[in-house]
């Protein structure tokens, strides 16, 4: 059976008894980071502040049930700018936005929020600081997913996308001796690393950035799935097939061990075919994921007979980003006009239990 095969989600059923009994390997860190709780908080907030509607340029993170879940709150999802009416608030999702885009929120009198991650923030200003000094720019990415077309936004006559190691042939270049590497945030650490071997091996004066672009949550969750994959007879990752960090966790179990591996967004797409002879099940989700549906695969499998729950703890987090700028203004100003106001409308927690 192929990856592609092994992500291939079929409905679920209800048994006529327990499957078990066996064990649930429950992955941490897990679910939403700090980058997801902003952008999401941001929207919930925004509503609040301004009331309905409140346009969101693409997906605000890549799942479905957050989506659904804001859209039931007032929130208005669009694919572009120009969608938004004149006048309108519109927040830029977390994946980041090309220069661009916010050249057209301005001229159709939009009043935007930036929602982007500011660990995608930190690889534009990598992006526009190497442009500046003349770098061709290699780009470790997968084409077409909205982070990498807002990276390549940043400086596009300069910035060439790598799609994995097969791409590297065909990369063509100025000057060689001015070349530097930047990654999408949301890879695999193997995958990255295995494309920038090859880079180095065509580029011996390839510049590596100043730090890390693969971020802290992407890495942590891959490391707590390489942990459990090799006892798990089965691996179900909480997750949306948008999601590049979710696909990646799937792959990654499968590689280090796991004898299956599947990608849902619900419990009720688990089949129970799935479970056929599996003891040991190992279970994560991906960075976009709210705790929420990870109790609901909790609850489906404890009623099967998987109710010893061990956690696989590999790291943990305290990473905290501030809410967007434009909000803490409007929240500040509110805050001094009524002191009751809560104070802790103005940091986001990260990470998972």
């Amino acid at each position: 059976m192929n990856k592609l095969q092994r992500l291939t989600n079929a409905p679920g059923s209800s048994p006529d008894k327990a499957l078990g009994p066996g064990r649930v390997l429950l992955a941490a860190p897990r679910g939403w980071c700090a980058g997801v709780d902003r952008a999401v908080m941001a929207v919930g907030k925004a509503l609040e502040q301004y009331g309905a509607p409140i346009y969101v340029r693409k997906q605000i993170v890549h799942n479905k049930y957050v989506v659904q879940t804001l859209e039931q709150k007032g929130a208005v999802f669009v694919d572009e700018t120009e969608e938004v009416p004149e006048g309108s608030i519109v927040v830029f999702s977390a994946h980041g936005v090309a220069p661009s885009v916010h050249v057209e929120a301005a001229a159709g009198n939009l009043a935007a929020i930036d929602a982007t991650c500011p660990l995608v923030t930190k690889v534009h200003r990598e992006a526009k600081r190497f442009s500046e000094e003349d770098y061709d720019i290699l780009l470790v990415g997968h084409e077409g997913h909205e982070e990498v077309i807002g990276t390549i936004g940043v400086a596009p006559d300069r910035i060439h996308l790598v799609d994995g190691a097969e791409g590297v042939a065909s990369v063509q270049v100025r000057d060689e001796s001015k070349v530097v590497w930047l990654s999408q945030t949301t890879l695999s650490v193997d995958e990255a690393m295995a494309t920038v071997g090859e880079l180095k091996k065509r580029f011996p004066l390839l510049v590596s950035p100043p730090s890390d672009d693969i971020c802290y949550a992407t890495q942590n969750r891959q490391a707590a799935v390489r942990e459990l994959a090799p006892e798990a007879d089965l691996l179900i990752v909480v997750g949306s097939r948008n999601s590049s960090n979710s696909v990646r966790l799937v792959e990654v179990g499968l590689e280090y061990g796991a004898t299956a591996a599947h990608l849902v967004d619900f419990a009720d797409e688990i089949d129970d075919a799935w479970l056929e002879g599996a003891r040991t099940v190992g279970l994560t989700s991906g960075a976009s994921v709210p705790e929420v549906l990870v109790d609901g695969v909790l609850e489906f499998l404890a009623a099967r007979g998987y109710t010893d729950v061990k956690t696989v703890r590999t790291a943990e987090e305290h990473v905290q980003f501030s809410l967007p700028k434009e909000l803490r203004r409007d929240l500040r100003a509110e805050a001094a006009s009524d002191p009751s106001a809560r104070a802790d409308r103005q940091a986001v927690p990260g990470g998972s239990s």
